[in-house]
């Protein structure tokens, strides 16, 4: 499986969600059309886990977190970042959104949990902040971050 799937995968989803404000009607619509049932959701994963194997996903690793930035905003990507993080019983650098975060949590053992949720997608809008925190086990975390932008703390 390519990258290039995983890009035009990528670029069907975010296609739909230009200009689409994040908050919570995001949230529940992606939940509702490409949910943990979905083939997206599926397709997604699978491509993750495969990306991950083949050493173009998930390349650097620190503080205990392997990451890896997939695609760099673009008009292709409806001007979203792709980013994706393997996490196991940890929690990353506390950081904002300026402009909001969409993820998509794809747990890989039972129970993981990322900011307390379980599969499925999790929408901050902008001007949120958190530090990611990914409880009972392991998931991959998929985020699309408008135009890139991430603001890590101190």
């Amino acid at each position: 499986m390519p990258k290039t799937d995983f890009h035009q995968q990528i670029s069907r989803l975010t296609s739909e969600l230009r200009d689409k404000p994040l908050d919570e009607n995001l949230e529940l619509w992606l939940n509702r059309e490409h949910g943990p049932d979905s083939a997206t959701y599926r397709h997604l994963k699978k491509q993750c886990e495969h990306g991950i194997s083949e050493g173009w996903l998930c390349q650097h690793s620190a503080g205990g977190i392997a990451y890896g930035r997939a695609f760099k905003p673009s008009d292709e990507h409806a001007g979203f970042s792709i980013d994706v993080v393997d996490m196991e019983n940890v929690a990353g650098p506390h950081h904002s959104h300026p402009n909001g975060e969409i993820d998509l949590i794809m747990p890989l053992e039972p129970g993981a949990k990322f900011d307390g949720r379980g599969a499925g997608w999790l929408v901050y809008p902008p001007e949120s902040a958190h530090r990611p925190t990914l409880t009972h086990g392991r998931a991959l975390v998929l985020y699309l971050l408008p135009e890139g932008k991430i603001q890590f703390t101190a």
